[in-house]
């Protein structure tokens, strides 16, 4: 057992919206429990490279003052808070995410920062298969290491595709399934040597020991891009980025 040190006070879960979830409730268990070290853990592992990595999605995204966007899986909130930045005071930004523990985290940053612009965001617990906006409601949405977790990647892609705006563009960031053989030794190679030992220290060793089998399950650049276009997009390219342990999905409706 060890003891945690929380840096975000935990502020109430009424501080939320809440709509009904239908999700693989092992995998909504693992995100709650990782929830308290979640932002160490992604600094330590990545050597700050993720606020990169992520600061790239946003641009992708192509949004801009004034525009309605989504972060969905928004964990604790780090695309939210750039989103919020390029959307403005007259903007709209919605982060969802199925961890309710995760939402209460990123609504404690929130609290925290106290920047202006981060009172146009609102936290939902709600379901990327089941989202409940209206059709073309969005001007952009970013999603950062959902894909890969969600039970179903066709229906994730489709609801997407519904509630964005003609002529606006997704981007999802994730671990990519290379197709390169030294790239996927190495990427397995810090999983079995870094993400794992490190997380053993937080006593998280079994809950990030799934990475590499979701990683494995996950689909390859030019899968991820006929996926899109299944889904209805009229363009999707996916780059590889981080050396090509990470990859970018942007997709235009």
């Amino acid at each position: 057992m060890h003891s945690l040190q929380f840096s975000v006070p935990l502020l109430p879960t009424s501080r939320f919206k809440r709509h009904s979830v239908r999700c693989a409730s092992d995998r909504q268990q693992l995100f709650n429990r990782i929830a308290p070290v979640y932002d160490n853990l992604n600094d330590l592992l990545s050597l700050g490279q993720h606020r990169i990595w992520k600061r790239m999605a946003v641009s992708w995204s192509g949004s801009k003052t004034g525009d309605s966007l989504l972060d969905l899986c928004c964990g604790s909130g780090d695309l939210t808070f750039l989103m919020s930045e390029k959307a403005g005071a007259d903007g709209k930004v919605i982060g969802l995410d199925f961890s309710k523990e995760q939402l209460s985290i990123a609504s404690s940053r929130q609290y925290l920062l106290s920047k202006a612009c981060y009172n146009n965001i609102e936290w939902v617990e709600g379901d990327a298969l089941d989202l409940s906006f209206s059709n073309g409601y969005f001007d952009a949405i970013t999603m950062g290491y959902g894909l890969r977790n969600v039970v179903d990647k066709r229906r994730a892609m489709q609801e997407m595709f519904r509630v964005l705006k003609p002529g606006s563009r997704v981007s999802i960031l994730d671990f990519n399934k290379s197709m390169q053989p030294l790239t996927a030794l190495f990427q397995e190679w810090m999983i079995d040597n870094v993400v794992v030992p490190t997380a053993t220290v937080y006593g998280l060793a079994k809950e990030y020991q799934y990475l590499k089998t979701s990683i494995d399950e996950f689909l390859t650049g030019k899968e991820l891009e006929k996926l899109a276009l299944d889904a209805g997009f009229s363009y999707a390219r996916h780059y590889e980025i981080g050396g090509g342990l990470m990859g970018n999905l942007v997709a235009a409706r």
